[in-house]
């Protein structure tokens, strides 16, 4: 019996109170840091897009309050970002007593895994996708055209990109666990490999601007983590966990 079932259900909720109090708190301080750095946040993060801007061109915002309310926005994001390793260090706290020696060794790697990839996955999208996104999008510009976003609207269109990327790039996570749980495995995986590259170059169509260099710039990282999620799938699938499990048994013996 784990720690956690020897503990009455109102210490569970009070041990839960008290993580997610202090996780409060660690937003609420990120927050604050990151809005007396407003304006540059905002300036790194539209660093892409004015890259690519006719010469003279901004941001606008087309009412009043639209500027206070993005940068709240934006110091929000961020300062969530700065909290998440106390985030998840009250998620592990709270959650590692109910959990056996083996899940433990399991579940951690898997928990730093996934920030890793998620974090990679706003990387990319940033680093590698908004220059070909945006110009692509800018080149529409002409003598009568001129291109005037707005702040919401861009921030909206990139958070919710990077969001679309980060998740992307959960992939081998999930597939992993999947394959943990029995649902897959990497025979079937690679069996149907040639499909998941067609759907993978569909969804690229359908996520990125309509040039083909942005799709493949989507296409090709989610073929490579697709590689990664079928050698995770054979290290940690649920066969080789019972063949370990297996072994350690009979050496008990």
């Amino acid at each position: 019996m784990s720690e956690l079932d020897k503990q009455p259900f109102t210490a569970h909720l009070e041990e839960l109170r008290s993580r997610l109090i202090k996780a409060s708190i660690a937003v609420a301080a990120g927050f604050l840091l990151s809005y007396a750095f407003k304006e540059q946040i905002f300036d790194i993060l539209t660093a892409p897009l004015m890259r690519v801007m006719p010469h003279g061109d901004h941001l606008i915002y087309t009412n009043l309050p639209e500027a206070f309310f993005t940068f709240l926005k934006t110091a929000f994001f961020t300062g969530i970002m700065l909290a998440s390793p106390v985030i998840l260090y009250q998620f592990w706290m709270f959650v590692a007593p109910g959990l056996y020696d083996r899940e433990k060794r399991m579940a951690l790697p898997i928990l730093l895994l996934s920030v890793l990839f998620f974090g990679g996955g706003i990387l990319f999208g940033y680093f590698i996708v908004f220059p070909f996104g945006f110009k692509f999008f800018v080149g529409f510009a002409s003598e009568t055209v001129r291109p005037m976003p707005s702040m919401r609207e861009y921030l909206s269109f990139a958070s919710k990109l990077l969001l679309a990327f980060g998740l992307v790039f959960e992939m081998p996570m999930v597939i992993t666990f999947l394959a943990r749980l029995g649902l897959v495995s990497a025979d079937l995986l690679r069996k149907f490999r040639r499909y998941a590259i067609l759907i993978f170059f569909i969804a690229a169509a359908i996520l990125t601007p309509p040039d083909v260099i942005s799709q493949i710039l989507m296409a090709l990282p989610m073929m490579l983590l697709y590689e990664v999620s079928i050698l995770g799938a054979r290290i940690f699938g649920r066969k080789r966990f019972e063949e370990e499990a297996d072994a350690e048994a009979e050496q008990a013996r």
